[in-house]
């Protein structure tokens, strides 16, 4: 049975020799990105990352990679993101903080390098972070019924949705120009003293997330109404930076 590696770079190599010998010319680019291109990466535990990028035609003929797509996953690798070179230069201003995120947590392993140039305009930045609190502030709400206000259930809602958050946060430091550090925690902390938010109240829904903390049923309900508070506190004030 094939092993899941304990450092991502162990099947680098591989993984690359596999996917040029499959599009030979019509390879543009593999990257790395994610929680394996830096220092997050939990064996077992986090999926392995690939963007794959294809010409025009490579994109075309993407049914070629099913067999490799499948051949990977049981090595924890992810389905790889399949783009091309003009989807990533026109798509900073719709996903501007996915590509924040590749920027910052990438490594080239074949071709070129086509996410370290990217540039960014703070206002499509602030758009995207915008609608992105608000809609999770309504998920929240909504998933919080579906849990039915049981404390396992809402322990599992808040573990799915901080990471996203994660993110989220370090765009808004970029907004605030503020150098984002290397681990997800501090990034975190940083925001909360930025806009003004619960930074107690976020590291204890991030120790929930890495399984330090199992608070119970009345417990969590403060928890969860605490965060509910911030988030909709968070969408305030980012609507308040030019909405």
């Amino acid at each position: 049975m094939p092993k899941i590696p304990k450092d991502p770079k162990e099947i680098l190599e591989a993984f690359s020799a596999d996917y040029q010998a499959l599009f030979g010319e019509n390879l543009v680019s593999i990257i790395l990105y994610g929680s394996a291109a830096a220092d997050g990466y939990r064996p077992g535990k986090s999926d392995i990352n690939f963007m794959v990028v294809l010409t025009e035609e490579g994109i075309n003929d993407l049914e070629r990679a099913l067999p490799l797509v499948e051949k990977w996953k049981k090595r924890n690798v992810a389905v790889p993101l399949f783009l091309t070179q003009n989807y990533i230069r026109t798509s900073t201003d719709v996903f501007p903080v996915e590509y924040l995120g590749f920027h910052r947590r990438h490594h080239l392993v074949y071709g070129k390098d086509l996410l370290s140039d990217l540039s960014f305009d703070p206002q499509w930045v602030r758009l995207q972070c915008e609608r992105e609190i608000k809609g999770k502030l309504l998920l929240l709400r909504e998933a919080y019924f579906q849990a039915g206000g049981k404390a396992r259930g809402l322990r599992e809602l808040i573990a799915q949705s901080i990471r996203a958050f994660t993110a989220i946060f370090e765009a808004l430091l970029f907004l605030k120009n503020i150098e984002v550090p290397p681990k997800g925690r501090d990034t975190v902390k940083l925001a909360c003293e930025a806009f003004g938010l619960d930074a107690a109240l976020f590291d204890k829904l991030l120790d929930i997330r890495e399984e330090r903390l199992k608070p119970s049923g009345e417990e969590v309900q403060k928890l969860f109404k605490r965060y509910l508070h911030e988030v909709r506190k968070l969408a305030q004030a980012v609507d308040s930076m030019g909405g």
